[in-house]
């Protein structure tokens, strides 16, 4: 809740990054680290992007035996003095597997307590690991007492480069390989040895800055005393199930933390800038170079809004700012292929059960946009994992945008899904629809066929049906199709509520067709296509039911594109409950008013953009609106 008073405002918020690396746990680091600018009020901004490795650090730590879990990857903080920029100076380096209880501010603050000599920050190791008598025959790397854990990480990087960190460990590191045959805990052992010689390089951290939940674990001697727990390590193999005194608290704790609202991390006492910090994109924006310019202060745009509009609800949602989790769960790109087409789609939990079956018809790598609750992307992960066919799909790449507002931002997921797609061409399909099972390798030999790319640019339509059936026999070419649209088992889509959305694809002309054949724009034409991945965005002004596709149609006309309908291409809509948007619109007068509204407006848009050749677009305008 704000509270508004005559006292006098608080000075603006000051902007300051804080660079941060994570590292272990799911996350597949390849040639890149992953490293964020936090700021308080805009977590959801990377600031800093993903850093290529200049000198591909992997070979400076590949020749070290390492018995840890976490493999070659579990090393590689060793290597952030040389990985990372040189104008960066104090980073902070967390495992993935810690959960955060404070302001990570708080945590950057403790720099300033660093002596001139000191150059990494670390918690105390809390288990008797490196004293060696946890059983017998334990011969633990050398430490300094009972030695450090490197879950959480304060690195002043400019004086580690100075005292030449990178020839430091590695003569410590082969001076211990001698009497011992690898690491057991990675990188820790190897910057414990570091300090069992150089005693004066660490900054000894409060111990509520990593509450360490091993098997073996002591950390109660510090949460016993402790009034503030700051950072809570679930630093054993068996993560969430290790069996400890305390295991369920702080399990709960972890499990109430994920039930959040992630919108309520983004509030203060006074509020935040809606603005995004200088530099930062917005996350469904995949244009190359420097952002454009920043908008003008959302704060002061949504104070001019009129609360009594009867589009009021339109407008504010077009000023959310959406938290975006890019590559939710691992992913493994797909190779190279100058052909290749990525099916780009969205979708919320009300959709997921649609899933499996699509997996199941398209092979190719996908991109898949979520608009989910943070509560919900647990219940999204849990549901992968549990899935024999979703968990063996590594070439599928889920983007979560967390939940914000009544209406559905429907152009603005598939904007997110667009930008993510890594193959020269996308399949921009939606969740409902099911492929044939031969579209994937049809696609990309016909891309192949009619010389797409630089020669000719082109909207390949695949010609959409719909079943009123939940369960039906899917066809397996398109002779099987037609049996079944003469049996009234499948139509042409919404041939019975908006026919003229699909008609311009002439079905007729398809049924008898052996090769591609070119049709014309014609208004609320809205195919599913196959276009170069550079193609246009999606208008984001256009939420919830109606327009979103048209829209996107009519740009790709007014750019030029061919229209070019595939032969033996289909895809069938399956039957689902209708939307609560759809059944908005279908009530709503005012809901139908500001679309049209919004109609107009991206006319007005596209005739500034294309001049008198958008003047064919007007037809689009005047045509009654669809109640289905």
């Amino acid at each position: 809740m704000m509270l508004r008073s005559s006292r006098q405002e608080p000075p603006p918020l000051q902007y300051t990054p804080i660079p941060v690396v994570g590292g272990g746990g799911r996350v597949s680091i390849t040639s890149h680290l992953h490293v964020f600018g936090v700021h308080p009020c805009f977590p959801e901004f990377l600031l800093c992007g993903f850093i290529p490795c200049p000198s591909h650090p992997q070979p400076q730590i590949s020749w070290i035996p390492n018995k840890h879990y976490s493999g070659l990857y579990g090393l590689m903080k060793l290597v952030l003095p040389l990985a990372l920029p040189p104008s960066l100076a104090r980073v902070i380096v967390l495992d993935t597997d810690v959960t955060f209880a404070s302001d990570i501010a708080e945590l950057w603050a403790l720099f300033a307590h660093f002596s001139d000599k000191q150059v990494i920050g670390l918690v105390e190791n809390q288990s008797d690991w490196y004293l060696g008598n946890l059983w017998k025959n334990h011969r633990p790397w050398p430490a300094l007492g009972r030695g450090f854990n490197t879950g959480v990480i304060l690195l002043r990087l400019d004086r580690l480069r100075q005292a030449g960190w990178e020839q430091m460990w590695k003569l410590t590191a082969r001076r211990v390989l001698l009497s011992l045959p690898a690491t057991s805990l990675a990188d820790q052992d190897i910057f414990n040895a570091v300090i069992k010689e150089h005693p004066g390089l660490v900054r000894p951290l409060p111990c509520v800055w990593n509450v360490q939940l091993s098997d073996h674990t002591l950390a109660e001697r510090c949460y016993s005393e402790a009034a503030d727990l700051k950072v809570i390590h679930w630093n054993s193999p068996k993560k969430l199930r290790v069996k400890n005194k305390h295991a369920d608290f702080f399990r709960n704790l972890y499990l109430t933390f994920l039930g959040y609202d992630g919108k309520l991390l983004r509030r203060e006492l006074f509020g935040c800038p809606s603005q995004p910090p200088p530099g930062a994109e917005q996350p469904w924006s995949s244009s190359p170079g420097p952002p454009p310019s920043p908008p003008p202060q959302l704060q002061q745009a949504l104070a001019q809004l009129d609360e009594e509009d009867h589009c009021f609800e339109f407008q504010q949602q077009q000023l959310t700012v959406h938290r975006v989790h890019i590559t939710f769960l691992p992913h493994q790109p797909p190779p190279p292929r100058p052909r290749d087409v990525t099916l780009v789609a969205q979708l919320s939990m009300d959709r997921l059960q649609m899933l499996e079956a699509l997996c199941r018809h398209w092979p190719g790598p996908m991109s898949l946009a979520l608009y989910l609750t943070d509560a919900e992307a647990q219940q999204f992960l849990h549901f992968v994992e549990a899935s024999p066919v979703l968990s063996a799909r590594q070439d599928v790449a889920y983007h979560v945008v967390y939940r914000d507002g009544s209406l559905y931002p429907v152009n603005q997921l598939r904007n997110v899904a667009l930008a993510q797609a890594l193959t020269p061409y996308v399949f921009l399909s939606d969740i409902d629809f099911l492929p044939a099972h031969s579209l994937y390798d049809y696609l990309r030999a016909s891309i192949e066929q009619l010389e797409l790319g630089s020669r000719r640019k082109a909207a390949l339509v695949v010609p959409a049906f719909e079943t009123p059936r939940y369960r039906f026999s899917f066809p397996s070419s398109k002779a099987e199709l037609l049996e079944l649209l003469d049996t009234g088992a499948l139509y042409t889509f919404r041939y019975h509520e908006w026919p003229r959305g699909h008609a311009p694809t002439d079905y007729a002309r398809w049924r008898e067709a052996q090769a591609p054949y070119r049709v014309q724009w014609a208004a609320d034409y809205e195919p599913y296509v196959v276009v170069p991945r550079d193609c246009p965005r999606y208008d984001p002004r256009f939420l919830g039911f109606g327009w979103n596709k048209v829209a996107h149609i009519m740009e790709l006309d007014a750019q030029e594109y061919e229209l070019l309908v595939l032969p033996e291409a289909f895809t069938i809509h399956l039957p689902h409950a209708p939307s609560l948007d759809l059944s908005r619109f279908r009530s709503s007068p005012d809901y139908r008013a500001c679309l049209q509204a919004l109609k107009e407006e991206f006319h007005q848009d596209l005739s500034r953009s294309y001049g008198a050749s958008a003047l064919k677009y007007l037809t689009a305008l005047q045509q009654p609106q669809s109640l289905a």
